[in-house]
């Protein structure tokens, strides 16, 4: 039966040309949203105590409202766990979306009944995109799997609460049920590993078309399906055709899940969160996601070089260069108000507006004040890495810190699928080209106030091991690529070579 596909094609090129006509008006549609926040924020507490009935343009809510981290939220969030309305937003969040915090540990993220749309739609929209450019709709016929989090939920003052990709595997639209693995059964299984060996066994043998997730965990599911086949997954699943990931850079995993799958394939690159669906990859021809500028969120953008500053500045959409490194701020219809994301975004290009994201603000080195950020240490190493046709698994760092001048350094922990011969020199290469990149680190190493970088190799399924140890296999949990302490450090010391 292809009647999905088929009904597909007319509803892909509606929302692609929808989309694309937003590219026009994004400017214009991020006034009106900030305009309709602020209309629906007046009969909330949160209105009430920053006068925001007074506020009528950007300057002015720059003014109003300053930029806030989730632990400067908290005392809204307690009040609506107490069960209190129109604290942040109108009414009460519909989900409180769980996931990993800083200093306040557990962090709960409010969905509202405006905002979830965000979540679906987008997800939706950059599928259809992707049908309208290609033409190719035969995957919705076949087997689908995104590998997520349980979609149970608890309750938590009496909101609904779980992981993200829990909540929204329960609004996933019923023509597309069938298509969905893996069962709700196995889904719900909290043990990374005896989840995975469930759906390898459920999906071994049917008709996979897509699969979706975070790249290391896609790898781990492809490796134990190669284990229990010994086949390639294109062998195995020869009408897959279409891979969803996000979450972390696909670079560093691309060559190692092209190579399990045996040949290349289409992708869609995503940039969701539970704060909000960001971008998406809307064509497989441009560099960079769209960022989605129509969708209940307001952003703003604040100069990686002051993100630390007691009043940074803070630009609209139009303001954004290309090229350069910012912070995202969000103000969205889940009633968070100029809240700093953490991540920092680099504009690729302002027509449309396409980003990539560049990292994150707390995952950065700068003990000896290098201000090293992951897109550089990551550009560093797969350009050295693929000169010399190695492979990647992991990989982190994180400072190494000796008493006495040109002693310290950057220990970089790396799994490798495939080692250098010399790692010596390999660890040479990628310090050469952080050098180039960054004219601080350049700095401290022409200084001799830093070594050059070295390379402690990790073993095979270290990272696994390793997070497995500390609870946090699978799912949406990632390996930080940036420490500015050895935490992570001294653990994975236990599963280095030496």
């Amino acid at each position: 039966m292809r009647i999905k596909s088929f009904l597909a094609k007319p509803f892909a090129s509606y929302i692609s040309n929808r989309v694309k006509k937003g590219m026009l008006t994004a400017v214009t549609d991020q006034q009106a949203i900030l305009k309709q926040l602020l209309q629906a924020a007046v009969h909330t507490d949160f209105g009430k105590e920053h006068y925001m009935k007074e506020v009528t343009n950007y300057a002015q809510f720059q003014q109003a409202i300053p930029v806030r981290d989730y632990e400067q939220f908290l005392p809204y969030i307690t009040k609506i766990k107490e069960g209190k309305h129109n604290v942040l937003w109108k009414g009460k969040p519909i989900y409180f979306a769980k996931t990993s915090g800083t200093t306040s540990g557990v962090k709960y993220i409010p969905i509202t009944k405006d905002s979830i749309s965000n979540h679906i739609d987008t997800a939706r929209n950059a599928l259809l995109c992707y049908m309208a450019e290609t033409g190719n709709t035969t995957f919705a016929d076949g087997k689908m799997i995104f590998l997520s989090g349980s979609p149970e939920l608890e309750r938590v003052g009496d909101i609904p609460t779980g992981r993200l990709s829990g909540i929204v595997n329960h609004h996933v639209p019923k023509y597309l049920r069938t298509n969905q693995l893996p069962s709700y059964e196995t889904n719900c299984i909290e043990d990374w590993e005896t989840k995975l060996d469930k759906i390898v066994h459920e999906t071994i043998n049917q008709k996979m078309t897509l699969i979706s997730g975070i790249p290391p965990w896609v790898q781990m599911y492809f490796d134990r399906l190669m284990e229990k086949s010994g086949k390639h997954i294109k062998d195995l699943f020869p009408d897959f055709s279409l891979m969803v990931h996000g979450g972390v850079n696909f670079q560093p995993y691309k060559a190692k899940l092209f190579d399990s799958i045996g040949k290349k394939m289409d992708a869609i690159e995503t940039f969701p969160a539970s704060e909000g669906f960001f971008a998406f990859q809307d064509s497989q021809h441009e560099e960079g996601l769209l960022l989605n500028t129509d969708s209940g969120i307001f952003y703003e953008f604040i100069p990686a070089s002051e993100v630390f500053n007691p009043h940074p500045k803070r630009l609209s959409l139009e303001e954004v260069k290309v090229g350069e490194n910012y912070a995202m701020v969000i103000s969205s219809n889940a009633g968070l108000w100029a809240y700093n994301m953490g991540d920092t975004v680099k504009f690729v290009s302002v027509n449309p507006y396409r980003l990539v994201v560049s990292g994150r603000i707390k995952h950065y080195i700068s003990a000896f004040g290098e201000h090293v950020i992951g897109e550089e240490v990551e550009q560093s190493l797969l350009k050295a890495a693929q000169e010399q046709n190695i492979r990647i698994t992991e990989f982190t760092v994180a400072p190494m810190i000796q008493q006495g001048e040109g002693k310290s350094y950057h220990e970089w922990f790396v799994e490798f699928e495939q080692a250098p011969e010399n790692i010596n020199a390999f660890a040479e290469k990628i310090d050469h080209n952080l050098r180039n990149t960054n004219i601080y680190y350049d700095d401290l190493i022409r200084g001799n106030i830093l070594q050059p970088l070295k390379i402690t190799p990790i073993k095979k399924n270290g990272f696994i091991d390793y997070m497995k140890s500390i609870g946090k296999l699978g799912g949406q949990n990632k390996v930080p690529r940036l420490s500015n302490d050895r935490k992570i450090a001294d653990e994975l010391i236990h599963w280095s070579v030496n």
